[in-house]
């Protein structure tokens, strides 16, 4: 099954998009008070770096590695990392899913579902159209939706236009999705990518901290997608923070984990705590275990950061660790498989990874994964480039 469910909740919020670029319809949201971030942050951010050349397999790789680790993840999120290898032992593989009579397959939560359906709007728009992107989200029946999603979508059904309905939240419901914009955005570079990250992000969770994880990732993806191999292990840190910090500024977030004292932005821990585990060679649990690797930002952030920038080199490794040393799982499995299927392409991940997944964003569309994927990979031409290919206006 494809295509959109039927009701009024999608059809009556379908509108054509404003013409103009989508970083001109952000600084304007900017001086409105509309959006969480500053005209300098933005600005800040300058255009894109020269035309990555990409290969399609990259970029199949990217999505596929996103559901891939979301549903590696997703049947034991939630467990702290001790309890879960108690119970599993390592987890390499699927687990057997109660919504899948308990076969061993990889089926999807909120993390492929919403990543996936703004794949599908950006397909039929060539841009990211706030308003469709979440009336997709309000059509569906989200597995395992987190708080900020489900109240930003209560608000949004109500009757509030998107960007009254989203969420002063630092959790990590946005930047598990992000990773389709980098789709339309590898031809000629503009600040519409980093605008799209913002629009496509701030339609539930409209913070500084979760627009900056948005941004920071998209930028990760980009550049993953032409690297001729995996980069230093720094390079995750630094290139985070650059762009990263403009946006979020100097924000106090307050640590969670119990023991764990900290107060700033995420940006500034990634600087700090997380450049001095990994110079002290810590293991990837045991970094996690330190800050926190919960849905909270100031945890996942640092958890997927410190995972590539110990693992990247081996995909399948990255993900053992994202699905096993984590206790938010199934967005940190999400976030580190979408950027080393960046970084390797789809014939870089393991086969029975790949033959295990159902492919699904619904209850019955098997498949549905393959299929935008496959359109995905279709707008990269031979010369290793992609881009918005005659948008609606």
């Amino acid at each position: 099954m494809s295509g959109h469910p039927a009701g009024p909740a999608y059809g009556a919020a379908r509108q054509a998009p404003t013409c103009g670029t989508s970083a001109a319809l952000v600084e304007s949201l900017i001086d409105q008070g509309q959006l969480a971030i500053t005209r300098e942050g933005f600005r800040a951010l300058g255009a894109p770096p020269a035309d990555p050349v990409v290969s399609a397999d990259r970029v199949e790789g990217m999505l596929l590695g996103l559901a891939i680790g979301d549903a590696l993840g997703n049947t034991s999120e939630g467990l702290p990392p001790a309890e879960r290898s108690a119970r599993f032992g390592e987890i390499t593989d699927y687990l057997p899913h109660p919504r899948a009579g308990g076969r061993p397959v990889g089926l999807p939560s909120d993390d492929t579902q919403l990543a996936f359906w703004t794949l599908e709007s950006l397909l039929e728009h060539r841009r990211v159209v706030p308003e469709d992107v979440i009336a997709r989200f309000a059509a569906g029946d989200v597995v395992g939706i987190g708080q900020t999603v489900a109240a930003a979508l209560a608000r949004y059904r109500a009757g509030q236009p998107w960007w009254r309905a989203a969420q002063p939240s630092a959790g990590n419901g946005a930047v598990m999705r992000i990773a389709p914009v980098v789709v339309l955005h590898l031809g000629a570079p503009s600040r519409d990518l980093w605008a799209d990250a913002i629009l496509a992000g701030a339609v539930t969770h409209n913070d500084p901290t979760s627009i900056a994880a948005c941004v920071a990732l998209v930028g990760l993806l980009r550049a993953a997608l032409a690297m001729p191999a995996p980069p230093p292990a720094t390079w995750w840190l630094e290139t985070y923070i650059a762009y990263a910090r403009p946006l979020e500024g100097d924000r106090r977030l307050e640590a969670r984990r119990p023991g764990w004292a900290y107060r700033g932005p995420v940006w500034r821990l990634v600087d700090g705590p997380v450049r001095e585990a990994l110079a002290a060679g810590r293991s990837t649990r045991e970094a996690c275990e330190a800050w926190g690797s919960g849905a909270y930002l100031l945890e996942t952030i640092p958890s997927a950061l410190y995972i590539l920038a110990r693992h990247a080199a081996d995909p399948e490794a990255a993900l053992v660790r994202a699905v096993n040393d984590t206790l938010d799982s199934d967005t940190v499995g999400a976030i580190v498989g979408a950027v080393v299927g960046a970084l390797h392409g789809r014939a870089a991940l393991p086969a029975r990874w790949q033959a295990g997944l159902l492919g699904r964003t619904r209850r019955d569309d098997d498949g549905r994964v393959f299929e935008l994927a496959a359109a995905a990979r279709a707008l990269v031409g031979p010369g290793g480039s992609a881009g918005r290919r005659g948008g609606p206006c």
